[in-house]
């Protein structure tokens, strides 16, 4: 990825009003949060809904980072589609993990922000009783 790219992917995470720490990563340290998550994902998930809400909130913050890059980097873009793919083998479909409103509100659906829409298959205790109360999760 250019310079200039990975310059607009760092100022769309700065406007966004991301943690410092995220926007000192730029999309590389996005891509590797994903990373971390997709992998607990794929054993047992151990931390509850409102962490696991946060952990999906990088996936979205490094598709609007790479959209505000618009420049395509065949590295990068391999990489997230294989941990999109093993995300998407570690979880199944679910009501809006955020809750209905909120998907409504921010435009979200299935298609377009899919990872929302997928809980792991695996919770550990923490998750498995957060979302064994929610009514829309």
């Amino acid at each position: 990825m250019s310079p200039a790219a990975a310059a607009r992917a760092v100022a769309w995470l700065r406007e966004r009003g991301a943690a410092a720490h995220v926007v000192a990563g730029g999309l590389a340290g996005l891509l590797e949060r994903w990373e971390r998550l997709v992998r607990a994902v794929e054993d047992v998930y151990a931390d509850d809904l409102d962490e696991l809400l946060n952990d999906l909130d990088t996936r979205e913050l490094l598709d609007g980072a790479l959209v505000a890059a618009a420049e395509a980097d065949m590295v990068v873009d391999a990489r997230l589609a294989a941990l999109d793919r093993r995300y998407r083998a570690a979880t199944e479909p679910c009501a809006c993990l955020w809750g209905a409103d909120v998907a409504a509100s921010e435009g979200w659906t299935p298609a377009s922000a899919w990872w929302y829409f997928r809980r792991p298959r695996v919770p550990g205790p923490a998750l498995a009783a957060d979302l064994a109360t929610r009514r829309d999760g």
